[in-house]
């Protein structure tokens, strides 16, 4: 049970925030990209990537956690 719990935590997290990344990629959304940049005059150089589908994510894998856990309980009797 333990196993399982973790598998679709961490699988449904993984997922998540792959498809995330991959829209904002795709669709070059800097809310949703791993990279973009912002140069400030010349003289600054920032690269930064977003971790708002890493929140997404997480919330995913417990909300998924939670209705796997119910499920399973709900089948036990």
């Amino acid at each position: 049970m333990k196993i399982t719990r973790f598998i679709v935590s961490f699988s449904s997290f993984v997922l998540t925030t792959g498809i995330l990344y991959l829209l904002g990629h795709m669709f070059t959304i800097p809310l949703l990209m791993y990279h973009y940049e912002f140069i400030d005059d010349g003289a600054f150089y920032t690269t930064t990537g977003s971790v708002v589908p890493f929140l997404i994510g997480i919330s995913v894998s417990f909300f998924a956690e939670r209705l796997y856990n119910h499920k399973y309980h709900q089948k036990l009797g």
